[in-house]
């Protein structure tokens, strides 16, 4: 768990400096009920592994850029992308500005995934758009991995925002975002990936079906 604090970056850096930049500080919070070592190891090294994984995200696609990082409180200091939300953004564009956007978001996975990146929250609402480009934010949950399978999990959970968040066009983003992620992994990549949803699918309907047998 983390919180999140925006300052302006010269009052951090330059005070003296007429600077129009905004930064966000992302710091990681103590949790009392574990040890204070173990506390610190995990808050530490997920400080270390989302910086990481942006910095290398970076030379891909487009992330935050990184001002610094205190490995000892635990915190990043990156900037602030200004922009529109993408989550928003699909629900009030035309089909064209939409198949756009969607093919984007499916380049930028591809490109990812290609690279041995999962983010680990792949939703519209960690997507910002701004002079026609598509930022990806918060590694929080990423990991370095070139597995099948946690490619899978990661694009069945952009399918599930889909869904869930821009329902009405669901069918044609998704294959459209497909469409994108193809073009940089290739299709027979992309079958695999689809086939790896499915089972995914299929795995959380057999947990539903016998929860409710077990109630």
């Amino acid at each position: 768990e983390a919180i999140l604090e925006m300052k302006d970056f010269k009052d951090l850096y330059f005070p003296s400096r007429d600077m129009n930049i905004k930064i966000v500080i992302k710091k990681r919070i103590k949790k009392g009920y574990r040890l204070k070592e173990i506390d610190l190891h995990l808050r530490r090294s997920r400080t270390i592994l989302e910086s990481r994984l942006i910095h290398e995200a970076k030379k891909y696609i487009r992330t935050p850029t990184i001002f610094e990082i205190d490995r000892d409180e635990c915190y990043i200091v990156m900037e602030y992308v200004e922009g529109e939300r993408v989550k928003e953004l699909l629900e009030k564009v035309n089909s064209e500005k939409r198949e756009e956007i969607c093919l984007k978001i499916g380049n930028m996975v591809g490109k990812l995934h290609k690279n041995g990146i999962i983010h680990g929250d792949l939703t519209t609402s960690n997507m910002i758009y701004r002079l026609n480009e598509i930022y990806l934010i918060d590694f929080g949950l990423g990991e370095f991995s070139r597995e099948i399978e946690k490619q899978g999990v990661d694009m069945h959970l952009l399918k599930e925002a889909l869904q869930s968040t821009h329902y009405k066009y669901f069918l044609e983003d998704f294959e459209t975002v497909m469409k994108g992620y193809a073009y940089i992994v290739g299709n027979e990549k992309k079958k695999e990936i689809l086939k790896r949803i499915n089972e995914i699918e299929k795995r959380g309907r057999y947990v539903q079906r016998d929860s409710l047998y077990n109630k």
